[in-house]
């Protein structure tokens, strides 16, 4: 895998993902990339934090601003390892992120369900990096909780 490549880059949101696995949590995870230097990352802690909002593009959106010292992560991506919902993606839009990268497809929650223009007009989209890990960890937890 070569080094600084959309693989590369969803695996650490993979590896934020397993977190969220083994503490409970939907795994999700996501990073956010400017200049082929991680900024941001994050996995989903809705449980541990008690709040509906604490979602991985949330918390990894969040993190880079401060990195950056700036609200707007123009020339940034996030690779995030599950489609954005709609509240992720509302977010995404007022950040002005350039390209998001995203695993699976969320046919239940994800944006493109709802609006798939809800992105702003100059972010690129890019689907399906890594999908089969991606989605064989969302499909192992919910087969978990089943359990």
């Amino acid at each position: 895998m070569e080094l600084y490549s959309h693989e590369y880059f969803m695996n650490e949101a993979l590896k934020q993902a397993k977190i969220a696995f083994e503490e409970g949590e939907i795994p999700v995870g996501a990073v956010v990339v400017s200049k082929n230097r991680i900024i941001g990352r994050a996995y989903n802690q809705t449980e541990r934090l008690n709040d509906v909002t604490a979602h991985a593009e949330m918390l990894a959106i969040t993190a880079a601003a401060n990195t950056l010292g700036a609200k707007y992560l123009t020339d940034c991506r996030l690779y995030v390892t599950l489609e954005p919902c709609a509240m992720c993606a509302g977010a995404l839009y007022w950040s002005q992120i350039s390209e998001v990268y995203f695993g699976a497809s969320d046919l239940k929650r994800g944006f493109r369900q709802s609006n798939p223009s809800m992105l702003h007009p100059k972010t690129q989209v890019f689907s399906g990096i890594l999908i089969e890990e991606s989605e064989k960890l969302v499909l192992d937890f919910f087969k978990k909780l089943r359990e």
